[in-house]
């Protein structure tokens, strides 16, 4: 539904017909931890996320995973190879 109270006229799938269900009954604005993300949408309120209602409970806990300024905490590492399986293959080849 579109959004009557702080974000007006944006889609919000917190939006009832009894006004916002989102606990406390509205949006929170961003935290600085937001910045730079391309969910950010500034209405004549004030800066809030598209995606969640309240970004500082996303940010509390680690990084928010709507973020699309964070990169994946995910590292590329080699895979561990058993040095027995690793000799054998070796002597096949030659």
């Amino acid at each position: 539904m579109i959004c009557e109270t702080v974000k007006a006229g944006t889609d919000c799938a917190f939006m009832t017909k009894g006004g916002c269900g989102y606990n406390g009954g509205s949006c929170h604005a961003v935290v600085e931890q937001c910045e730079g993300c391309q969910r950010i949408i500034d209405v004549a309120t004030g800066r809030y996320c598209a995606s969640y209602p309240n970004p500082g409970n996303k940010w509390r806990a680690g990084s928010c995973n709507f973020a699309t300024h964070v990169k994946s905490g995910a590292t590329t590492q080699q895979a561990k190879i058993n040095p027995l399986k690793a000799s054998k293959r070796s002597n096949k080849k030659k």
